[in-house]
């Protein structure tokens, strides 16, 4: 993915400056970032973004056309852009990237905690209190359960990943005994 990903940035640095100079919130474009990727994961979309028998002012109206919020011109001109470039099935890696720019730009980070069990509010705000101090860096926490890792947490913060969980343990134990 690191290939996509790269492709991506400076589209995700284009919709970052546009929506400075657009003098739009962060926060509105971050949401319109995430209904353009929801529309560009589905099935229907993604065949027909990618359908050579469609023209692209016919691409660039069906997609437009489905967006239920209004459309600035600067949005307009970055979805016409992609579609130009055949690049609108790369809108999840591109919402990611402006994500982690609006991160950086008021020095915060996404925590993608991994649990083996439902956390409680004070279970996540320790945690974060602990993870804070470690990263130096205002975070925000998305948790989600994975009983896979048997117990403990999993951690990710940007390219980041600290691992306390019972399977990654198993996992260091049986590579000692195999080696």
């Amino acid at each position: 993915m690191a290939e996509l990903s790269t492709i991506a940035r400076p589209y995700a640095e284009a919709a970052f400056a546009s929506a400075k100079a657009d003098n739009a919130t962060l926060e509105s474009w971050s949401g319109l970032l995430s209904e353009l990727s929801e529309l560009a994961a589905h099935t229907e979309v993604r065949d027909a973004m990618s359908d050579p028998r469609i023209s692209i002012e016919q691409r660039i109206t069906l997609f437009t056309e489905l967006v239920k919020n209004p459309l600035t011109d600067n949005v307009r001109h970055f979805i016409e852009l992609l579609v130009e470039n055949d690049r609108v099935l790369l809108l999840p890696q591109i919402a990611q990237q402006f994500e982690g720019l609006r991160h950086q730009l008021d020095g915060s980070a996404q925590a993608d905690i991994i649990s083996a069990f439902p956390l409680s509010d004070e279970q996540v705000a320790g945690l974060m209190d602990g993870l804070e101090k470690k990263f130096n860096l205002k975070l925000k926490p998305v948790v989600t359960v994975d009983p896979d890792l048997i117990g403990g947490v999993r951690v990710v913060v940007g390219d980041q990943v600290l691992d306390t969980s019972v399977q990654a343990r198993l996992g260091s134990m049986r590579d000692t005994l195999v080696a």
